[in-house]
């Protein structure tokens, strides 16, 4: 593929991504969601967030690695624990992350 050809198809991904969420703006704008739909819909950046995450965490190489030598997992529990006690999105990922390098870098050292 040349170079011009993989930034053509990078622009009309994105042209086209762009267009379909306007649209949805555009033609959805006067209407009125039900109140179970539009409380339904509050929960979609969560669970598309979390279906991106899990994988990460519990898969290695494409083997299910569940088990204390798994320093994504372990940071995944510490951050999960974080964001139940403090509710906040920063404090969360900033901890999350200092305890996965910090045990990345535990499990080199050893």
């Amino acid at each position: 593929m040349s170079t011009l050809m993989l930034w053509l198809t990078i622009v009309g991904t994105g042209a086209g991504a762009l267009a379909l969420r306007l649209s949805f703006i555009a033609l959805l704008e006067d209407m009125e969601m039900p109140g179970l739909l539009e409380r339904a819909l509050r929960f979609v950046p969560a669970a598309a967030l979390t279906a991106l995450v899990i994988p990460f965490l519990f898969y290695e190489n494409g083997a299910l690695q569940v088990s204390l030598g798994n320093e994504r997992l372990l940071a995944g529990l510490v951050a999960a624990l974080i964001a139940w006690r403090t509710r906040s999105v920063l404090f969360t990922l900033g901890a999350g992350m200092a305890t996965l390098w910090t045990l990345q870098a535990v499990g080199q050292s050893l």
